[in-house]
C-alpha cells in the first residue's frame, strides 16, 4: 500500500480528499504541523506529497524545494491559483504535476496513480542508487547510512549532508559559511550553536565507525576530513 502525504491546511478539503484516496486503496498522512513538514516528510517516507501552495509559515514551493534535497518522490500541486506562473513555479521547483481547485476527485486519484505508475510501477526508470566514498568510507545518502570496515551507522537528513560535503572535499578546509548555505537555505537565521552541534554528533558517528581523529576543527577556518584511516584499513 503506497502512503500518500497530504500537506493543505484546509480541514474540508483534507477530509474529502483523504476519504477518496483511501477508497481506491491509499494510506494519507495529512500534515499537521505546518513549521515541519520535512520532518514528517522524514518520518512518514510517503511514496507521493500532495502539496498546497498557501501555506501558514512558508509556501508549498519553498516545501517541495527542501524534499527535492534528498529525495525524488512524485510532488502534485493542489492549489487554487490559476495563473500560468505559478504553474511554471511549482515545476521549476521540483513539482511533477499541478492541479488546480475546484477539482475533480477522480481527476486527482487518477494522476496520483498516475505518477506512482511512472515513479515505481512499470514505467518506472531505473536509477542507480548513489554512493560517495573515499578510502574505504561509503556514504549511502538516500538510506541515510554510512559504512566502513562492515560497520554501519544510521544518520539523521543532515548528518548525511553534513558528511556528503565534507566527504566530496576530502583533505580540505571547509569554511562554516560554505557549510551553512549548504545545509540551510536561510543560513542567516541559523543559531551558531546549531553547525556545532552537527558536526559533533558527525564526529561520533565517525567515531562508531573506527574514525577517532577524522573530522578536525580547524581553529578560524572550518572544518576539515582528514584520509587518516587509508593506511589502517
Amino acid at each position: 500500500m503506497h502512503t500518500i502525504l497530504l500537506v493543505e491546511d484546509d480541514p474540508k478539503i483534507v477530509q474529502l480528499l483523504q476519504a477518496h484516496l483511501e477508497k481506491y486503496g491509499y494510506a494519507v498522512a495529512a500534515s499537521r504541523d505546518f513549521s515541519s513538514v520535512v520532518d514528517e516528510f522524514e518520518r512518514i517516507r510517503p511514496a507521493l506529497v500532495l502539496l498546497d501552495i498557501n501555506l501558514p509559515r512558508f509556501d508549498g514551493f519553498y516545501w517541495c524545494r527542501q524534499i527535492r534535497k534528498t529525495s525524488t518522490c512524485p510532488i502534485l500541486f493542489i492549489s487554487a491559483r490559476e495563473s500560468a506562473i505559478d504553474q511554471v513555479m511549482a515545476l521549476e521547483n521540483g513539482a511533477d504535476d499541478y492541479i488546480t481547485k475546484p477539482f475533480s476527485f477522480e481527476v486527482v486519484v487518477a494522476k496520483v496513480g498516475s505518477q506512482l505508475r511512472r515513479a515505481y510501477g512499470e514505467f518506472a526508470v531505473q536509477v542507480s542508487e548513489r554512493v560517495i566514498g573515499h578510502a574505504g568510507l561509503l556514504l549511502y545518502p538516500e538510506r541515510l547510512q554510512a559504512t566502513l570496515n562492515m560497520k554501519t551507522v544510521e544518520l539523521s537528513k543532515k548528518e548525511a549532508l553534513l558528511l556528503e560535503y565534507l566527504l566530496t572535499r576530502v583533505n580540505r578546509v571547509v569554511n562554516r559559511e560554505r557549510l551553512l548555505e549548504a545545509l540551510w537555505d536561510e543560513a542567516s537565521f541559523v543559531e551558531e550553536n546549531t553547525l556545532n552541534v552537527n558536526i559533533t554528533r558527525v564526529r561520533k558517528k565517525l567515531q562508531e565507525l573506527g574514525l577517532n581523529d577524522a573530522l578536525e576543527t580547524v581553529r578560524g577556518a572550518g572544518y576539515r576530513l582528514n584520509v587518516t584511516w587509508s593506511q589502517k584499513e
